[in-house]
């Protein structure tokens, strides 16, 4: 009797792994057709558009190599401003992503109310391209480093205090229930029950943060927010496309120099 219970549980488990295969199999081929479907509507499959393309692609190749590294030294202080904003912008991003993670993850916002207004605000900075905030802020402050820093910090903590909301919210419970039985006030809850526990991830959102950063700021040079972007512009504008390899070489070397330094971080800060 027993081998009979045992043998018909283990049907009704392979059973029920079946069918869970079965949904996740169907879900990924949902997913494949939608991207499929998406790369032909965007036209990935026109190859005509392809071969139409190749002198162009050949000519302007040959028009960048090799690159023109004579004016690198006018470089050197755009790719420090590129630097400095991409600090200047993450640093803004944390010290307001912050308080507002901790009011959009359920486990520590006050109420329902300021939970659901702050998910909103958050999705509402995240759904305006960096791009466009540096033009915004181009023409209330001017060109120069600041409008593309205040532009990525505010894009930034619509998508920081998300991550940082999503790790809040899934810390262990238990010190949380432990430091309210004790008679800790909600500030001492967080303080010593849920950023110990969030702050190694916390501190990885922010160097990938910083890492992307410092891409976004050089494309937000070219809309006049200052960087290597506006030398990447005027290089363009002129057609000096050797010139443009240059800054691209340029602006890749600094990229992996910010990569290596973020890497570095993560490792001491684990």
């Amino acid at each position: 009797m027993t081998a009979a219970i045992a043998s018909e549980r283990y049907a009704e488990i392979l059973a029920s792994a079946g069918r869970q295969s079965g949904r996740q199999a169907r879900l990924v081929g949902c997913i494949v057709a939608v991207c499929i479907a998406a790369l032909w509507l965007t036209g990935f499959f026109d190859l005509g558009r392809f071969v139409e393309g190749a002198p162009a692609v050949a000519q302007l190749a040959s028009e960048m190599v090799p690159p023109n590294f004579s004016r690198w030294q006018s470089w050197i202080k755009p790719l420090l401003d590129t630097l400095a904003m991409s600090i200047a912008g993450t640093a803004l991003a944390v010290v307001f992503s912050l308080p507002l993670a901790l009011m959009a993850a359920p486990n520590t916002t006050p109420n329902a109310v300021v939970y659901r207004v702050t998910r909103v605000f958050l999705a509402a900075f995240r759904s305006v391209p960096e791009i466009i905030l540096g033009i915004l802020f181009v023409a209330v402050v001017g060109f120069g480093a600041l409008p593309g820093v205040l532009a990525l910090a505010l894009h930034s903590m619509g998508m920081v205090a998300k991550f940082y909301a999503e790790s809040i919210e899934h810390v262990d419970p238990r010190p949380l229930e432990a430091a309210s039985a004790a008679g800790a006030s909600r500030l001492q809850v967080i303080t010593h029950a849920v950023l110990p526990q969030v702050l190694p991830q916390l501190a990885d959102i922010t160097i990938y943060r910083w890492e992307y950063h410092f891409r976004a700021s050089a494309v937000l040079g070219i809309v006049g927010a200052g960087g290597i972007g506006f030398e990447l512009m005027a290089a363009l504008r002129l057609i000096k496309y050797d010139e443009v390899s240059a800054i691209l070489l340029a602006i890749l070397a600094c990229v992996l120099v910010v990569d290596s330094i973020g890497a570095m971080l993560r490792r001491k800060l684990k």
